[in-house]
């Protein structure tokens, strides 16, 4: 970072140097999120506590020409706040405040740093939740979502984030405070706040935001259902949504998944399982079980070996923490891993999931599977040791096909954790050249400097020659 210790200066004047990191060692903790495959130190981390000190700090960047990037919870899986460039990583954590509950208009304002879960549990008495629910809810942050556009297991159901976001304020790439979208349901114009959800961090910094609540059902009906094909369980998601049956959310995991939750905290899941199944219905109490017992008739056509009922509340619960609880189990499979996340159609479920034992077996890398199944949102779990650099060679390769049979059945490679470093040497396997030049263009007019989160999203020449294809340049990126 050129003019270095004048950045640093004019940030301390601006937050006090308690609020300003330096030191090598506190350095580090920011140098990954939770991809740590993927790292770049920074080279100052500040602690912003209102919009305005974020906008003041962004001046300061454009002043030297210096990158920044926004950092929530830490817990995105593509690299997508790593400061590649080095320069000024604004930490928001300390921007957790919930501002206003409005249960009359069903609405909450939030600052950036809230905890996904603390919001539902700040309604939760009041019968409400803020319904997005990635599986690292205990620990992300809200604007962190809203960059990501992510989703969770009720995405089935209930949608992405940009379902239930009404209105932010955003801190542009040159320092104004801007407001997109507003309090009620629809605004007139260009969805401006559409295009910044799900931009990466690359179109501004959200500070505050107006989101949707969600008023608790008035029951559910949770289950798990066990099969010893993973054919089985992939064709009876498909045909639970053929015959018109919307669940709030249809999970699987696989065999690995089972084996080492089991290791891990000891569910009482059946280990020699190929396959489970966690389904939930909600709504009106009325007509759910007539909805409950077509699940079990399809269960029972696709040889589910036992499915098992949540008697109540605390049932249900454990179940959800059982599948919530997945990633922090796979340290007993492998030191490392690195979680896919492309989304292919429903009926093709089956297919895919051979094909990836298949690119397992080839490579000789173990590779779990727990995922969102109702939607097609799979999450091939790639198991290896970054400290073997051949197993190191084979994961690149592993990561190229999977993604690859994603784009060839229809489907897309990324389903809720952005593209980000991880994913942006395959971005051509999806789009033209053309449309990406597209994206690039409107990326520059939001943030025209490139200081802003810069070298995420899009390929590089070199991306397109290791996918065999000819080299483009993409502009204004």
């Amino acid at each position: 970072m050129e003019n270095k210790e004048q950045v640093i200066s004019d940030l301390v004047d601006l937050l006090g140097s308690r609020n300003v990191l330096t030191d090598t060692t506190a350095l580090s903790v920011y140098e990954c999120d939770a991809a740590p495959s993927f790292k770049a130190m920074p080279d100052v981390v500040v602690f912003a506590d209102t919009a305005q000190q974020v906008s003041d700090i962004v001046k300061i960047a454009n002043k030297y020409n210096t990158p920044f990037i926004a950092r929530g919870g830490g817990t995105g899986l593509s690299g997508g706040m790593l400061s590649i460039q080095g320069g000024i990583i604004i930490a928001l954590n300390r921007m957790d405040r919930i501002l206003e509950i409005d249960l009359e208009n069903e609405r909450a304002v939030i600052e950036p740093g809230v905890v996904n879960l603390l919001l539902s549990q700040a309604v939760q008495e009041q019968g409400y939740h803020y319904a997005p629910d990635p599986s690292s809810q205990k620990a992300c942050t809200i604007g962190g979502n809203i960059a990501e556009n992510s989703g969770g297991p009720h995405t089935l159901k209930y949608g992405v984030t940009s379902d239930h976001i009404l209105g932010m304020e955003v801190v542009m790439p040159d320092g104004e405070i801007l407001e997109f979208g507003g309090e009620v349901e629809e605004e007139i114009g260009y969805d401006l706040r559409g295009v910044l959800i799900g931009s990466e961090g690359t179109f501004g910094i959200v500070t505050k935001a107006t989101v949707r609540l969600t008023r608790n059902p008035q029951a559910y009906q949770t289950a798990m259902a066990v099969f010893d094909s993973m054919d089985d369980a992939s064709n009876a998601v498909s045909t639970i949504i053929g015959e018109g049956i919307i669940p709030a959310a249809l999970e699987m995991m696989d065999s690995l998944v089972i084996q080492a939750l089991e290791e891990a905290f000891k569910f009482g899941f059946p280990i020699d399982a190929e396959a489970i199944l966690i389904v939930e219905l909600d709504g009106i109490k009325a007509g759910m079980q007539n909805q409950t017992d077509k699940i079990l008739g399809i269960f029972n056509d696709y040889n589910a070996r036992e499915v098992n009922y949540a008697k109540d509340d605390a049932e249900r619960q454990e179940l959800w923490k059982a599948r919530k609880s997945a990633f922090g189990s796979f340290g007993r499979l492998a030191p490392n891993y690195i979680t896919q996340d492309g989304v292919v159609p429903r009926t093709t479920l089956p297919k895919v999931l051979r094909r990836i034992s298949e690119i397992s077996e080839k490579y000789q890398i173990a590779i779990a599977n727990v995922f969102h199944a109702g939607d097609g949102n799979i999450h091939p779990i790639v198991l290896f040791d970054e400290r073997d650099s051949d197993q190191c060679e084979r994961v690149e390769h592993v990561n190229k096909e999977i993604l690859t049979i994603c784009a060839e059945v229809g489907g897309t490679i990324t389903g809720e954790h952005g593209i980000g470093v991880e994913k942006m040497d395959y971005m051509p396997l999806i789009f033209s050249p053309a449309d990406l030049q597209v994206m690039a263009n409107v990326k520059r007019i939001f943030n025209p400097t490139g200081l802003c989160n810069p070298g995420k999203i899009f390929p590089t020449p070199e991306s397109y020659l290791k996918l065999g294809l000819q080299p483009h340049t993409i502009d204004n990126v």
